[in-house]
């Protein structure tokens, strides 16, 4: 008999056992893909949602931070600014873009003034369309809506990213005029290298700040590694008390399989073949529980995008599993069970053949 059919035997002799050790690798990598897939969908969805909104560069007021963390409606860029740069020859197809807060009976609610329409999903028409906390409060498609004295019809709604945050988007065109035609930021094309285009923005226009794709990308991925790495530790302290429950397991084995490991050297297993035989044990728990964790942290993903979809954006799973992750997993519950079942296996191997004989 070969270690690796003496390993699977193991298993299989002893089911109910391998099944709960198992249990605490499947919980401790489920608990990890889960949240730390969330935050790479999140991280996979704003960049995505982010290079499609803008152009090769994003003009911004310096004094707002001109950051993606920027708070929304903070800053605005001035009237002079805003001419120099449609005047600036190296760029085109330039587009302004507004968000502020104002006063709607009696709360604050977010008014988004856009020109790309594409990134919304609308129940309704473009025009007003207004979040579901507005919905929830009676203003529906065809209700009446005054803001800053204007009133307008509501042909929309959405809840996509909302938050519960009373949101009117309406055009751009309509929504600067109620900011003093101040925009908060400018998205363009450029002619030639945006890093240079960029650089020539932030020379020549005062008071502004520029970012090109790779700008907006690398913040995002500042902001969101921190927050990834923040929540994978906490997860991954699941998984570790699963793999603590292995060594206590093999050890048992061990313990309980004595005279089996002495009439196994008796009949020729090296001190090599127990100790593999051991430590294949303990990686195939690691490996099935990984496996089997996945499949249900997939299943629990794939529940959040149906009913939750709208709260956290159009995120697929295929970006919530990447393989890097999925590789991770594995071979880190793998490689962590083998650790688990090392002293345990190296005790089995150094057995002696007279006294495991003699164990009752």
């Amino acid at each position: 008999m070969g270690i690796y059919n003496l390993s699977f035997k193991n298993l299989r002799r002893r089911k109910l056992r391998s099944i709960l050790t198992m249990l605490g690798v499947v919980i401790g990598v489920t608990a990890l893909v889960v949240l730390v897939g969330l935050t790479t969908g999140m991280t996979s969805y704003m960049k995505e949602s982010t290079g499609k909104m803008m152009g090769d560069v994003m003009i911004m007021n310096s004094t707002g931070g001109g950051t993606i963390m920027a708070s929304p409606g903070s800053s605005f860029l001035e009237t002079e600014a805003v001419a120099q740069i449609k005047n600036m020859s190296q760029l085109y197809n330039i587009k302004e873009d507004v968000q502020f807060f104002t006063e709607f009976n009696g709360t604050q609610i977010y008014i988004v003034g856009t020109s790309d329409w594409s990134q919304i999903k609308i129940n309704g028409t473009r025009g007003v369309v207004v979040s579901k906390s507005l919905e929830d409060n009676g203003y529906k498609i065809g209700s009446k809506i005054t803001i800053k004295d204007q009133e307008m019809t509501v042909t929309g709604t959405f809840s996509e990213g909302s938050m519960g945050m009373g949101v009117v988007i309406i055009d751009v065109d309509k929504a600067l005029p109620m900011n003093n035609n101040k925009p908060s930021s400018i998205t363009a094309n450029t002619r030639g290298d945006p890093e240079v285009v960029k650089d020539q923005i932030e020379s020549t226009v005062r008071g502004t700040t520029a970012s090109t794709k790779s700008d907006l990308s690398k913040q995002i991925d500042d902001m969101m590694n921190g927050l990834t790495l923040f929540i994978g530790g906490i997860a991954s302290i699941a998984l570790l008390v699963g793999v603590i429950s292995i060594i206590n397991i093999m050890l048992v084995n061990v313990t309980e399989r004595t005279r089996e490991i002495g009439v196994l050297k008796a009949i020729g297993f090296t001190n090599r073949e127990v100790l593999g035989s051991i430590l294949l044990e303990a990686a195939l728990i690691g490996f099935l529980g990984a496996v089997v964790g996945l499949v249900v942290a997939a299943i629990l993903l794939e529940l959040a995008i149906i009913f939750f979809g709208q709260q956290i954006g159009d995120i697929q799973l295929t970006a919530m599993l990447p393989i890097w992750l999925l590789g991770s997993v594995i071979g880190g519950a793998t490689g962590l069970s083998v650790l688990a079942g090392l002293y345990p296996a190296w005790r089995a191997s150094r057995l002696n053949v007279v006294e495991a004989l003699r164990n009752e």
